[in-house]
């Protein structure tokens, strides 16, 4: 992976976009494909928010994305799916329909309206405009992670929540990555201290490098919840070069979700929204059913480490009684 950024963008044919607004305390993440991405995406949380998610199911017509979303906001963030929307259509992007064309843009959301940010908008939320602006500023290469995009209100039980993402190849040179946005009611962390849950699966300390704790008591794994009725629900996604059927790709979402229940504990709870889209490329195609069963294997490795990344390149809100950053605890640990 020395060439590799460990990010979604490592994927040929992917850009990623991210727009912040710190005094909102909330943002937008886009991930807009090249080319129509055959797609699909699994709900378990018990709460979720989302837009045009049925159509992923296999069983429906429709197979292809032109993006997906993630964004801040609650159900008033499903505005963003409409912003990155236009912008394709702008872009003349989109499903054909006879003479005219739809985009086909999923959006997930997260609850993070409670986090101290001013939410008093007037009419019109904003995330419209946000959309279109993460769509506009969607770029291949590096973007940052943290308090940044969809992750930007974002938090969990003990740290600031944030923007993830990781990447890995498999062995037979299949390019794999995830991006997520952590607003968990649990927590990524285990205990008080600053160990990850998801550390056995890290790759090159690129979450601090501290493994998992010599001893993990009862206590440590005793349920942490930042409450009931608050802000919640982890959303990301998993795409990858190789070429998958719809079917494939809902499986990987399924996968996906394994190693968001890897990096958070408790994951899927009744106030937790958690979904996980995946999507192919389709630049490289499986030589046999071994190639996809290890595409799954490293979706559950990939999704744990970007949980973890998230929260570990968080910084807190600049806004008064904000909720601490994992760094502000342990900065001798970066």
């Amino acid at each position: 992976m020395a060439d590799l950024l460990n990010l979604l963008t490592d994927i040929e044919g992917v850009s990623v976009g991210n727009v912040t607004d710190l005094s909102l305390g909330s943002g937008v993440t886009a991930v807009v494909f090249d080319e129509p991405a055959i797609a699909s995406g699994v709900v378990l949380g018990g709460a979720p928010g989302g837009r045009d998610t049925a159509l992923l199911d296999p069983s429906m017509t429709v197979g292809t994305v032109d993006a997906l979303v993630l964004s801040g906001g609650s159900a008033f963030g499903l505005d963003a799916a409409g912003g990155v929307q236009a912008g394709l259509r702008e872009a003349g992007r989109g499903l054909q329909v006879g003479t005219t064309r739809v985009p086909i843009v999923p959006q997930a959301i997260l609850m993070d309206l409670l986090n101290g940010g001013n939410k008093d908008w007037g009419l019109q939320s904003p995330y419209r405009e946000l959309g279109y602006d993460a769509f506009k500023a969607a770029k291949k290469g590096v973007f940052q992670l943290g308090t940044v995009g969809a992750g930007t209100g974002a938090t969990t039980a003990t740290f600031k929540g944030g923007l993830g993402s990781a990447s890995a190849v498999s062995s037979t040179g299949h390019r794999i990555a995830a991006i997520v946005a952590v607003n968990a009611l649990g927590s990524a962390t285990i205990g008080d201290g600053p160990h990850f849950w998801g550390a056995p699966f890290e790759r090159g300390g690129e979450f601090g490098g501290l493994g998992l704790p010599q001893q993990i008591s009862d206590r440590d794994i005793a349920m942490r919840l930042k409450g009931v009725n608050v802000t919640a629900t982890t959303i990301g996604a998993i795409v990858t070069d190789a070429t998958l059927t719809k079917a494939e790709a809902h499986r990987l979402s399924i996968l996906g979700h394994d190693g968001l229940a890897r990096a958070l504990l408790p994951a899927h709870l009744p106030f937790d929204g958690d979904t996980v889209f995946a999507a192919s490329t389709g630049h490289r195609p499986m030589a046999d059913m071994l190639d996809f069963m290890e595409l799954c294997h490293l979706a559950t490795s990939v999704m744990a480490r970007a949980i973890a990344r998230g929260i570990y390149e968080a910084s807190a809100l600049p806004v008064e009684g904000a909720q601490k950053a994992w760094r502000d605890r342990f900065p001798a640990g970066r």
